[in-house]
């Protein structure tokens, strides 16, 4: 065993020496990897005009075909069969809003999006029509030993009211993880409304007090239906979470129903909290709520262009480069004197970055120093809507997932992040995530490329297991980390100025650093793509070792 790592070891060490020198062919085609041909791209990705590239609306779709034209002018070929265009990878994406949704109390209608809302998702395309001449309020919808607001309760066919959080009797507030999909997570609440589900409740209204205020990009979403990838597992999850009506209603409607038993929010969460005992108690006021959805297709794809390798042998193994096109789109504020989120950043500047190694591994090809293996460039669409373009790739692939020897992801790279600014290296910079994840000797060539080329710091701070903000888990690279395949995510670490805000625009992206990360990533790319062998992986999921 020993000795088999020693020689694996050995072996690395061999091929990195191998590439020490400055590769001509590489250097010569690098040249179009340069600020001015970024700006050419990034001002027009970035632009008002593309309204913020949201998925599913317009401005994405003028990215896709923006960037489809770019991979034809370079001579990449569209290799999406039983496509109607074979540079389109169509995700089964749609979009369901409510075509009904009613809610009373005691026969007085209450306003949607003002008093109440209900998520479409939680809706069938059958709907629902509930009435009850009374409510079980069961403050926080706890059952846990020493605290069950249900004990003596027969929740079956009753209309439940709870809080949407909180617990009186925790002695710790619950930890939170990282990860764009944790982030969305439901957390307790949704054990509560499982238990009401299980035990037959009719129904439940979920006091939460962000009804009163609603948050405009909540308020635009619900207006604008809740668009979802249809996978499996995520139409399972949809299909089960439609069992029980959930109507979720602010204060005002929360303190009117408590008036009728003499109380009100701020009174029972004291008491409740004061004396640790359950405060359930039956309102006998009738409310009636009904609502139905509607399923619509939504416009969505990835953008694919191929690249076939030179040598026989090696170019059915596909090197992936990838990068997302969309970002957040207008702004939810019809008061805001700036309505477009333009993502020059994020993530037209990785966008960018894979047009520019795109056009050059192609002229590349044309004067006959194509890489020997083949390399799909591929920018995907519905990363920020919790990276659903690479998932649909990941269940869809293009090409076989064990031919597919790593990707590289760009996604942010035109920026100086905020622990870079001001410092004397602030310009010279780039984090390196997951390089070292599954492959030591990816991580390894990659040092290699930048100690050869670039000369840049590589900032390994993500990919500590303790990063509060779980970057390595939040961006494409990692539905193809999932599949075992090694990945480099190249970012600039820009969370505060400007993420996801109208300001990040095309005035503030560093065209200079965008390139030489470009760089690194395109002589990372050529290595790969030319070396004997593919790089190995030597680690599992989790970072340990594999054993034999």
């Amino acid at each position: 065993m020993k000795k088999i790592f020693l020689f694996t070891g050995f072996a690395v060490a061999l091929s990195l020496s191998a590439v020490a020198q400055k590769n001509a062919d590489a250097v010569k085609f690098s040249e179009s990897i340069n600020k001015k041909r970024g700006y050419d791209h990034l001002s027009i990705l970035a632009s008002d005009e593309y309204e913020g590239r949201e998925t599913g609306k317009k401005g994405a779709w003028m990215a896709a075909e923006y960037i489809k034209k770019q991979f034809q002018s370079f001579g990449l070929k569209g290799p999406v069969k039983d496509s109607a265009d074979p540079y389109f990878q169509k995700l089964g994406y749609a979009s369901l809003s409510l075509s009904k949704s009613v809610f009373s109390v005691n026969g007085q209608a209450k306003e949607s999006l003002k008093d109440y809302y209900i998520t479409p998702a939680s809706v069938s395309s059958t709907g629902y029509d509930v009435k009850a001449s009374s409510i079980l309020f069961a403050g926080y919808g706890l059952n846990k030993e020493g605290f069950n607001e249900y004990e003596g309760q027969d929740v079956a066919g009753k209309v439940v009211m709870i809080f949407a959080t909180g617990d009186p009797t925790a002695t710790a507030p619950a930890p939170q993880t990282g990860g764009r999909r944790a982030m969305s997570s439901v957390g307790s609440q949704q054990a509560k409304i499982k238990y009401l589900l299980d035990n037959k409740a009719a129904g439940v209204l979920v006091i939460n007090a962000n009804v009163d205020n609603m948050d405009p990009r909540l308020k635009n979403a619900l207006q604008n239906g809740n668009p979802y990838l249809k996978t499996a597992d995520r139409i399972k999850n949809m299909s089960s979470a439609q069992g029980l009506p959930v109507v979720v209603i602010g204060t005002a409607v929360a303190n009117q129903l408590l008036a009728t038993v003499n109380t009100n929010l701020d009174d029972i969460k004291k008491k409740i909290t004061d004396s640790k005992k359950p405060a359930t108690v039956v309102i006998n006021v009738p409310v009636a709520f009904s609502a139905k959805s509607v399923e619509t297709d939504v416009r969505a794809e990835n953008v694919l262009g191929f690249l076939e390798g030179s040598d026989p042998k090696l170019k059915n193994e596909i090197l992936v480069l990838t990068s997302h096109y969309d970002h957040i789109g207008l702004v939810a504020d019809p008061n805001a004197k700036d309505k477009v989120n333009n993502g020059a950043d994020d993530d037209g500047s990785g966008t960018t970055g894979v047009l520019l190694m795109a056009e050059a591994f192609a002229k590349a090809k044309k004067a006959g120093k194509g890489p020997k293996r083949s390399i799909l460039f591929m920018t995907v669409v519905g990363e920020e809507k919790g990276l659903l373009g690479s998932e649909w790739y990941s269940e869809h692939p293009v090409f076989p997932v064990e031919n597919t020897i790593a990707d590289l992801n760009t996604d942010m790279i035109g920026r100086i992040g905020e622990e870079y600014l001001g410092k004397p290296d602030s310009a010279n910079y780039v984090y390196s995530v997951g390089s070292f994840k599954l492959s030591t000797e990816l991580g390894k060539l990659s040092e290699q490329m930048n100690d050869t080329y670039t000369k840049m710091k590589l900032d390994y701070k993500y990919d500590d297991p303790k990063d509060t903000q779980q970057i390595y888990y939040r961006s494409d690279h990692y539905n193809f980390a999932k599949l075992g395949i090694p990945v480099i995510f190249f970012y600039d670490g820009m969370l505060e100025q400007d993420y996801h805000r109208p300001g990040d625009e095309v005035n503030k992206i560093n065209f200079d650093l965008l390139a030489k990360r470009a760089h690194l990533t395109f002589y990372t790319a050529w290595e790969l793509a030319n070396r004997a062998n593919r790089p190995v992986v030597d680690k599992n999921a989790d970072g340990t070792p594999k054993t034999k």
